[in-house]
């Protein structure tokens, strides 16, 4: 009896070596045949040559016992090819998988397609050339996104482990890769759910015959509100004016007039966090249980979403002006090209739009059957992607298009906001000023939320397949309650989103914690990957799941391309840094300080497992060098193994 995981039997089933199945052996090639003082797939050593007379195992072949069939002729004389017989089954429980195909799909397009697909690619679109931003963005997608998101899928599948164990079978020394990508995520759910939570008051909000941010007769509008529209003449509009929805969404859901800024960011909301909590209650039940669970639920979040989507198209199509907007959407800017900005908009649009580096691709991939097509399945997700955020540009530009045929104004002046704003004030202030506005308001927001309740789960779900595969001993069976404190934990990180001034913690972490240290971590893999686990070895391993050996491009982009991609973004964000501004707060020099502790608190776990690592390692410096970068081989998860019969 041989102990070991079902999932890594097939593995050595697709390198050709024993197969096994209820202890009777199949028929191999000699050259496949164990030899005397060589080593089966399990470790062991094979035993000399042994005639039926000499063990209890010939004389049940010699006696037409079970072993005599696959014996007979090939095993009768001693000339004749060898056969190991073993019998196979597991010691430990068998690692989950996905129900259906699609739930895996549905999962990974979920978790692809975010809020920054609603908000962030129609913005960047029009500000860098229209039509002509999708020439760079088209080519970053072919070059550098859809390898690195196929080469994620690839190595989860192929290896069955989260973030975090799984470097130990490519590069043992980069295994802190692992641990600073859930600290990221960790960062990443500090604040993305609170957007999620400022959506959620703004639905309860609108189950009311009068939206509360179409009016300026509310306890929270001031005397600068102004419900300015074309239409209405006896109302004019000047530099001091504010909307009512810019008020509902400043100075009723934020607060923010009550914080002068990050150094004094005042107390929590008590509503906001009586939504986020709600929000992370959801998020819980739908992941507490595994991919069983959350590929249920994203039949819902993903698809929903969609949906939403189209009858939002149609609706803004049939408003006044929206050709306005479609136009100066796509309208080609050719000269914008020129610009070095609009080519690192594209790659930083692409990179964090598909999401390699975050875990999550790793954790997803490693639940499917090992034989699955993952290289059809990162070409559909990514083609998905991509094609979302093409049509979220039309979804919100229709009805810019509108909001400046109503307002009289040039599309440049109503589409300034970016962000967070573009949604919650813009739109929501044009949904306001439609017919069946209350309708609208409810399936967007709902939207919004379906949006970011995908990107929850699995950015959640890659810590927790990495903890447990790295501490499976300790936490297999305490599933539930190892999720029930990191959404906890979550929830507490979160703390200081929901305060007066949390919109700018918001978009503190939004610029330093995430951006640089996630696309540096990914460098770093495509490196360990490409030179140091080898370009030629991982294609073998992706032949051993699909059956084909990945073409000349995709090897020129892992070992070339990517990293050079990779880089470009990172000496871009260092020459150009951002400079941080939210409404009419300008970021102190203090807080570049902080946001560049955070970002480099994740990233920090690499080169410290790499001094730990060469420290605790045994034999001399080389031996220690020597074996960091040296792999294990996959077949040391098979643990107990037992031969008990051999001829």
């Amino acid at each position: 009896m041989v102990g070991g995981e079902e999932e890594e039997e097939e593995t050595q089933q697709e390198k050709g070596r024993l197969m096994l199945a209820d202890g009777v052996a199949e028929k191999r090639p000699q050259s496949l045949t164990p030899r005397s003082g060589q080593q089966v797939s399990n470790g062991f050593t094979t035993s000399g040559p042994q005639s039926p007379q000499e063990g209890p195992a010939g004389t049940a072949a010699s006696s037409g016992g079970p072993a005599s069939g696959p014996v007979g002729g090939g095993g009768g004389s001693s000339g004749g090819p060898r056969t190991l017989v073993v019998q196979q089954t597991s010691l430990e429980r068998p690692r989950e998988t996905w129900s259906k195909k699609m739930d895996f799909l549905l999962s990974v397009i979920g978790y692809a397609v975010d809020l920054g697909n609603v908000w962030r690619f129609p913005y960047i679109c029009y500000q860098n050339g229209g039509g002509a931003f999708l020439l760079p963005y088209l080519l970053m997608a072919v070059f550098g996104g859809v390898p690195l998101f196929y080469m994620e899928l690839a190595l989860g599948q192929f290896h069955r482990s989260g973030c975090i164990s799984v470097w130990k079978h490519i590069c043992p020394i980069f295994k802190g890769i692992g641990f600073a990508i859930c600290i990221i995520a960790l960062y990443v759910a500090f604040y993305y759910n609170t957007i999620m939570a400022w959506a959620l008051y703004y639905l309860m909000s609108s189950f009311s015959h009068t939206l509360p941010w179409s009016t300026c007769t509310n306890t929270w509008n001031t005397v600068n509100c102004n419900q300015y529209m074309s239409t209405n003449h006896n109302v004019s509009w000047s530099n001091s004016s504010t909307s009512p929805a810019e008020e509902f969404y400043m100075r009723q859901v934020l607060q923010v007039h009550h914080s002068p800024g990050l150094h004094q960011l005042g107390s929590v909301s008590w509503q906001l966090a009586l939504c986020l909590l709600f929000i992370f209650i959801i998020v819980y039940f739908s992941i507490w249980k595994g991919v069983k669970t959350s590929g249920k639920v994203v039949w819902v979040t993903a698809t929903l979403p969609y949906l939403v989507l189209l009858v939002l198209l149609v609706r803004g199509a049939t408003l006044p002006g929206a050709w306005r907007g479609v136009v100066f959407y796509l309208k080609p800017d050719w000269q914008k090209l020129l610009s070095t900005r609009v080519w690192v908009d594209a790659a930083a649009q692409i990179f964090f739009s598909l999401g390699p580096g975050f875990g999550v691709l790793l954790a997803f991939a490693s639940y499917n059957p090992f034989h699955n097509n993952c290289y059809k399945d990162a070409l559909i997700t990514s083609s998905v992607n991509c094609l979302t955020s093409f049509l979220s540009g039309f979804v919100i530009f229709t009805v810019l298009g509108y909001m400046a045929e109503m307002r009289n104004q040039d599309v440049d002046a109503v589409a300034k906001d970016a962000g967070p704003s573009l949604l919650f004030i813009i739109y929501a202030e044009a949904i306001a000023n439609m017919p069946a506005a209350t309708f609208f308001s409810i399936i967007f927001f709902l939207m919004i939320i379906m949006l970011g309740l995908d990107s929850t789960f699995a950015g959640l779900e890659g810590v927790i397949t990495a903890m447990i595969d790295e501490f499976p001993h300790v936490l297999v069976k305490r599933r539930e309650m190892f999720v029930f404190g990191l959404v906890c934990a979550c929830y507490l990180g979160a703390l200081s989103t929901l305060t007066y001034g949390g919109a700018f913690v918001v978009k503190l972490f939004e610029e330093y914690a995430t951006g640089p240290a996630v696309i540096t971590v990914v460098l770093l893999e495509v490196i360990a990957v490409s030179w140091f686990y080898g370009t030629s070895r991982f294609c073998n391993d992706v032949q051993a799941m699909l059956g084909f050996y990945p073409g000349c491009f995709w090897r020129v982009c892992w070992v070339a391309i990517c990293p050079c991609f990779l880089l470009f973004i990172i000496v871009s964000f260092l020459a150009f840094p951002p400079e941080v501004r939210l409404f009419h707060y300008d970021y102190p020099p203090w807080t570049t300080v902080l946001g560049y502790c955070i970002g480099v608190s994740s990233f920090i776990c690499v080169p410290t497992y790499m001094i730990y690592y060469l420290l605790h390692a045994k034999g001399s410096f080389k031996q220690r060098l020597l074996k960091s970068i040296t792999p294990e081989p996959s077949s040391n998860h098979h643990r107990n193994a037992i031969i008990t019969n051999a001829v």
